[in-house]
């Protein structure tokens, strides 16, 4: 068992620096609406990776076949993110300045929760990631229940830590921040998402010989056994 969680712990680090939509949201929301906005909003990524982790573990090669033989998830997933990249570009905040003063209601926590689950859940390529981790580790854990449990547990948990580090670090510069920083920041956290959208959606026009995630996966492997 102390094994699966040494192994597991640099994964979970890994993870929380892979650079995507989530990453850069979840830095902007805890510079510009603090800690707790910022721990509500992961709070939201981590239950959408819980689901794709049990998801992936119910299903494994079943589901990377039926992703193959289905793109058009990719394509779906992609238009979403595009959609609100765009959004966030070109939307114009009065108050760019957040109010110190000005308490959060609860009603934008639960948004803040919704916001980080779906802008996780949508990216089909991360039930894709937690699939190829499975699959990878699977034999090395003797595919057992307890020892996935432990393992997996073990990686969220340390994806969480490193996480409110990586809050607390952000909201350093929350004192930094002006309205032209800011406005700043959100273009190009929109640019990121239009990029990673167009990207899924180009994924899911692939041809079928070239969207081979089960060959991927294996030769993945077998780079790492070597």
């Amino acid at each position: 068992m102390l094994e699966d969680i040494q192994a597991a712990i640099p994964l979970g680090f890994f993870l929380s620096f892979m650079v995507g939509p989530v990453f850069f949201v979840l830095l902007q929301t805890s510079a510009v609406k603090g800690f707790r906005a910022a721990i509500t909003f992961d709070l939201g990524v981590l239950l959408a990776d819980i689901l794709f982790i049990l998801l992936a573990y119910f299903s494994s090669f079943q589901l990377l076949e039926n992703l193959s033989n289905q793109p058009g998830l990719y394509v779906f997933g992609g238009v979403i993110l595009l959609i609100y990249g765009l959004v966030t570009f070109f939307k114009i905040d009065k108050n760019v300045i957040p109010d110190e003063s000005k308490k959060i209601r609860k009603s934008d926590f639960l948004g803040l929760f919704i916001k980080g689950f779906l802008l996780n859940f949508i990216n089909i390529g991360v039930l894709v990631f937690w699939l190829g981790i499975i699959i990878i580790v699977g034999p090395s854990l003797d595919n057992q229940p307890n020892r996935f449990f432990t393992f997996f547990a073990t990686v969220l948990l340390s994806y969480f830590v490193t996480d409110i580090l990586k809050i607390l670090l952000a909201k350093q510069l929350k004192r930094k921040l002006t309205a032209k920083r800011i406005f700043l920041v959100k273009k190009v956290i929109g640019v990121i998402l239009i990029i990673c959208g167009i990207v899924l959606i180009v994924k899911g026009f692939l041809p079928k010989n070239q969207f081979n995630i089960e060959h991927e996966l294996e030769r993945f492997e077998h780079n790492i056994v070597e």
